[in-house]
């Protein structure tokens, strides 16, 4: 597994539970609005500005170290990324962590489903979040590379039939999604429990410097969204 950097604690990313967040390196995507170009890109100076966003370097070792002694004190871990189920050797890394007794949230952007029901059926997950980017027709547009959106229909159907805990959650950039687009997203993830939309954020690093200082869209233009969202799902609203 390739270890981009740890972050020992969230009160926010794993729902209910205190977790520390494992990030992994590597990505399949591009997306123009990714804040953390230096797991999808790496470049010099990694160490210093992963440290400076909130989350160090680590060896295998030390990780496991420092999940050992904190077992108790925290709950879960969230693997994350750049794109965990890239690596094949996710299912030994998480059943390790699993092992000593933390319970998993997985996040995705869907590409592998070979790898997602592989690590469900394993019972090594305890929580999905799946990315939706985009409506499928934009989705290239969105993620800066050719994709095969039968693979993202294969996740989401997984990850709705898994009898897990799960979210689906968008990141709503101006420029790249409007209000029309939510309705086909909806269509995607018909009848899910939950959808969060989150707010672009553009004041930090970003894989495409064109959008660096964007403006977000509106505090009303993003509630606006999430009740086109209540149309499809059980629960649709605005995070962040």
């Amino acid at each position: 597994m390739i270890i981009g950097g740890l972050e020992k604690l969230t009160l926010l990313d794993y729902p209910d539970h205190l977790a520390a967040i494992i990030f992994t390196g590597g990505c399949n995507f591009r997306c123009h609005f990714c804040y953390n170009p230096l797991l999808v890109l790496p470049r010099e100076g990694r160490d210093k500005k992963n440290k400076e966003k909130g989350f160090s370097p680590i060896s295998t070792e030390n990780l496991f170290l420092f999940l050992k002694e904190r077992f108790g004190r925290l709950e879960g871990v969230v693997i994350t990324g750049g794109e965990p189920t890239l690596h094949p050797d996710s299912p030994s890394f998480i059943k390790e962590i699993k092992d000593i007794g933390y319970l998993i949230k997985l996040d995705t952007n869907g590409t592998n489903p070979e790898m997602l029901q592989k690590l469900i059926a394993a019972g090594l997950l305890d929580y999905l979040a799946m990315d939706l980017k985009a409506p499928f027709s934009k989705y290239e547009d969105a993620v800066g590379v050719k994709v095969d959106c039968n693979n993202l229909r294969k996740s989401v159907k997984i990850i709705m039939a898994s009898g897990l805990p799960y979210e689906f959650r968008t990141t709503v950039v101006p420029g790249l999604l409007e209000k029309k687009d939510f309705s086909e997203m909806g269509e995607i993830i018909k009848g899910a429990s939950k959808w969060y939309l989150q707010k672009f954020k553009s004041d930090t690093d970003l894989v495409d410097k064109n959008y660096q200082a964007q403006q977000a869209y509106s505090d009303k233009e993003m509630l606006e969204f999430a009740e086109i969202g209540r149309n499809y799902v059980s629960l649709c609203e605005v995070r962040g």
